[in-house]
């Protein structure tokens, strides 16, 4: 293997996060979670263009990734979750609790993977299905927490 292909395969493992035996998924996730943190800082309207900006190299670096490893869709590929644990988080005030929740709504929609998740991850190959299904799901949780957090915050109020 190259230094080119090691460099793919570290920045879609996470930094390596994607190497851990048990549940890379989880690991890709916890190790995104300071990057919301970093983007909550910015403006959103600077944040939407890094987001996407990511998404699009998240598809190129998942799509490399793939054809080294020479396996479709392989679990080491974690660049994924990190791309939907940015959008889960996008706009979305930080706290222990809304941390905590969105961290767990993301890993179930992307465990689960209802519709229209399955699909997009079944229909569309390479680099861009790896990634666009979390992005799928990084919509969602993100919508899940919002609907949440104004339900918790209309029930605190009274």
């Amino acid at each position: 293997m190259n230094f080119k292909e090691r460099v793919v395969l570290f920045v879609a493992s996470g930094c390596c996060a994607g190497y851990i035996p048990f549940a890379p998924g989880t690991m890709g996730s916890i190790a995104a979670l300071p990057l919301p943190f970093f983007l909550s800082g910015i403006n959103l309207y600077y944040t939407v263009p890094l987001i996407l900006i990511f998404i699009i190299f998240s598809v190129v670096i998942a799509d490399h990734a793939e054809k080294i490893i020479k396996k479709k869709d392989p679990g080491l590929i974690v660049i994924d979750e990190i791309a939907g644990i940015i959008i889960t988080f996008a706009g979305i005030p930080l706290n222990v609790w809304t941390v905590i929740a969105g961290f767990l709504i993301f890993r179930l929609f992307d465990i689960f993977k209802p519709f229209p998740i399955r699909l997009i991850e079944k229909k569309i190959p390479g680099g861009a299905g790896i990634v666009l299904d979390d992005v799928a799901a990084g919509i969602l949780s993100n919508i899940v927490l919002r609907i949440g957090m104004f339900i918790v915050l209309q029930y605190s109020t009274r």
